[in-house]
């Protein structure tokens, strides 16, 4: 899909048109007879008309002032809408309740058209609003509410199919029209993946339903409406296609978050029991802590001891038993003591502290002992990204569907790593005959600037590349990499904020840095342990700031 300059007035146009056929050329099977005549009609209209019409499309809202909709591209906009009108696509006279319409009029036009109920004249839109709503208004057209109205007020009434063909093209509803904008900058640049005929994330009608479902779903949470009510409609929205269920478990741990912020304990275990989430049994453990019921959560937590399902689980498990066995009255249990640290006691002038504790740290360290750098979780990504970006994006089923993507769609499956396994092998095999550094280097320099969801490009020069590739033996590399492929959700995060490298010695370390008052997180406890257990060399710096004597 070729993207269109800014430079083009019309690029917008483009862009959309091309959505279209995308999404007519790959989904032609499963659109309904209204989306259909949609691409038929749309593609008869006169330019600036689309033109218009995708203004809207593009545009927050579906209520626009016509005064608003002025484009030098587009020129007579009255000439443009008339067949927008005539299909019934735009509404010329729309019910406006109150709030629709303040959002709509300036404040001197609401002036005058409540000049009947203003206080006194230069109240804000604020307090004439507030004035207004307890009279509880019936919606009405503009032309009721201001007959005098210098302006008229249009509604786009296809931005629903709209949003659907933009899920079917984008695979979710997240990303918008700004990334063809962010495109066509040359903002953000992609992997041109082959797309296969299975390379789709929806392929019944059905689906298309669910997924707007969902959607709608997610929306009502965010805006505050009650769990068991949600829990309702989701009884109605299941699937069997992996990019639903992904999405509705997520949903749904969200919604017993909400439960457990509420304090509805029972709804919230229901949430969670069962639910395909790596945080699911660990939250069950808490909500029955949370509402005191002792006796049911030891019983559950003795049982995941037996199963472990990772390490964030191993984690939680060792605070919550010696927790609950106290709460039993049984003999006290003894919280494994944490593993020893090499640490770093620092004290620096405190004016060092407006820039930032980890940046004072590496200055300090820098002037005083080898390179450093302030990488936090980049590196090591970044590293991993560079090594096996042929296995990340493998055009596997199911996995890219679009142009516009960042990430293969199931990089937080639980099969992702198994479903890619030769590739995986043959990256990290380059690992042991030593041929990986050279791979890293032309995969560095083939694919630089494109999206990835583990190289972080803005971080990673050519220096720091070298100083890796230099310093950090290949048996740690592999040792990592083989981590984040266990879990890249939560193993991505949590390593240490700053490497020190020492080029001629060829040797490196990293360094966690709290400031004072600051603690270890649970995700940088994990990757300590690990490397600790690996022995690859890491330390945790605490730094005091002191007064510097004049």
């Amino acid at each position: 899909m070729i993207a269109h300059s800014v430079e083009d007035p019309l690029y917008y146009l483009h862009n959309f048109r091309q959505v279209l056929r995308w999404v007519e050329h790959r989904y032609a099977d499963i659109l309904d007879p209204h989306e259909q005549d949609f691409l038929r009609v749309f593609s008869g209209l006169a330019q600036p008309t689309q033109a218009l019409l995708v203004r809207m499309v593009m545009r927050k809202g579906e209520l626009f002032r016509g005064d608003r909709l002025e484009y030098a591209e587009i020129g007579d906009t009255d000439a443009a809408l008339q067949p927008l009108l005539t299909l019934g696509w735009v509404c010329p006279r729309p019910v406006l309740g109150l709030e629709q319409l303040f959002a709509l009029l300036r404040r001197d036009e609401l002036l005058t058209c409540f000049a009947d109920h203003l206080a006194h004249p230069r109240a804000t839109k604020t307090q004439l609003l507030a004035t207004l709503l307890p009279l509880d208004l019936p919606g009405r057209p503009l032309s009721a509410w201001f007959a005098q109205a210098p302006v008229q007020i249009l509604q786009w009434r296809l931005q629903p199919l709209c949003d659907r063909l933009r899920l079917l093209f984008f695979g979710n509803l997240y990303q918008d029209w700004s990334e063809f904008v962010l495109a066509d900058l040359g903002v953000l640049r992609y992997e041109q993946v082959n797309f296969s005929a299975d390379s789709r994330a929806l392929r019944q009608r059905d689906e298309v339903d669910l997924a707007m479902a969902l959607h709608a779903c997610a929306e009502r949470l965010e805006q505050g409406e009650a769990p068991s009510t949600l829990l309702q409609a989701l009884e109605r929205v299941d699937s069997t296609n992996p990019w639903l269920a992904r999405r509705r478990a997520r949903l749904l741990f969200a919604i017993g978050q909400r439960c457990e912020r509420l304090g509805q304990w029972d709804l919230a275990l229901s949430v969670y029991d069962g639910l395909d989430h790596p945080e699911a049994r660990i939250r069950q453990v808490r909500v029955l802590e949370r509402s005191e019921q002792w006796q049911r959560a030891q019983a559950l937590a003795s049982h995941m001891a037996q199963t472990v399902a990772n390490p964030l689980e191993s984690q939680a498990l060792a605070r919550m038993l010696p927790r609950l066995a106290r709460k039993l009255g049984g003999p006290p249990r003894r919280r494994p003591s944490p593993a020893a640290q090499t640490l770093i006691e620092l004290e620096l002038p405190v004016e060092m502290a407006e820039r930032g504790v980890e940046e004072a740290v590496r200055l300090h360290l820098a002037h005083a002992d080898g390179e450093v750098h302030y990488v936090e979780n980049t590196l090591f990504n970044s590293l991993f990204g560079l090594l096996c970006w042929e296995a990340i994006f493998a055009p596997l089923p199911g996995a890219f569907f679009h142009p516009y993507q960042a990430a293969p769609q199931d990089l937080h499956d639980s099969d992702f790593l198994t479903r890619r396994a030769a590739l995986f092998e043959t990256c990290l095999g380059r690992l042991d005959d030593g041929s990986y550094r050279q791979a890293i280097r032309e995969c560095f320099a083939a694919k630089h600037g494109l999206q990835s969801p583990f190289v972080f490009w803005q971080v990673l020069n050519e220096v720091l590349l070298e100083q890796a590739l230099a310093c950090i033996p290949a048996e740690h590399l592999k040792r990592c990499f083989q981590r984040l492929l266990q879990d890249i959700r939560n193993n991505r995060a949590g390593m240490p904020d700053l490497v020190q490298f020492w080029p001629g010695q060829g040797r490196y370390r990293m360094i966690e840095v709290k400031g004072p008052g600051d603690r270890l997180q649970d995700n940088q406890l994990r990757w300590l342990d690990f490397c600790r257990e690996h022995g690859m060399p890491v330390a945790v710096c605490h730094v005091r700031w002191c007064e510097v004597a004049p």
